[in-house]
């Protein structure tokens, strides 16, 4: 005789019990097994802190001066302007593409003739908008043959030759089509600048 048909058939309550108790040991693994796989989705700790807003001092930037902080990978330039920075910004360049800053590269509350929200606080995002290249400062009177005679003072990028005047607004006929990016930001006081968060 077959050891198979010795052997007792489970009762429907019995084989319920064991279909039950399998399903939730079944389940119970795979949320173990889930939880894991979830939490590899959420933002690492460097994800978090490149979308984070930055905290910069402004009490060490002197006249005429310039730092450089990192905001989302992005180098951001924070200026404080002389008053002869000012009133060559105050006064648009006739050759400017938007001297109006129509396009939106800037938050609505710099938008206006200096594109910030203290005039002698300068605050941009250090990449020409034509290939992504860091231009760099290049005072009034400079020498360099690139930016012209009359050049009042701004940013040159010497990757495709964009020019840029004291507000981050391009030239015409050059290879960046827009002004330069100008970031979220808010003062916390005085003399400390956020960066990445919009003011109230």
């Amino acid at each position: 005789m077959s050891t198979d048909t010795m052997r007792p058939t489970p009762t429907d309550p019995e084989r319920r019990f064991w279909v039950l108790t399998a399903s939730a040991a079944g389940g119970v693994a795979a949320v173990g097994a889930s939880v894991p796989f979830v939490a590899s989705f959420a933002p690492s700790e460097r994800a978090r802190a490149l979308g984070a807003a930055v905290e910069v001092d402004l009490s060490d930037i002197p006249p005429g001066g310039m730092k450089t902080v990192e905001w989302r990978g992005k180098p951001v330039w924070i200026v404080r302007r002389t008053p002869e920075m000012l009133a060559a910004v105050e006064r648009p360049h006739p050759d400017l593409a938007d001297p109006q800053s129509l396009r939106p590269q800037q938050p609505d509350y710099a938008r206006n003739a200096t594109r910030s929200i203290r005039p002698e606080i300068f605050v941009a995002v250090g990449i020409c908008t034509h290939l992504g290249c860091s231009p760099t400062a290049v005072p009034a009177g400079s020498a360099n043959p690139s930016v012209g005679a009359d050049w009042a003072g701004g940013f040159f990028c010497p990757c495709h030759g964009s020019t840029f005047d004291g507000a981050g607004r391009v030239f015409r006929n050059k290879p960046a089509p827009t002004n330069l990016e100008i970031p979220p930001h808010r003062y916390v006081s005085d003399s400390r600048l956020l960066i990445g968060e919009d003011q109230a």
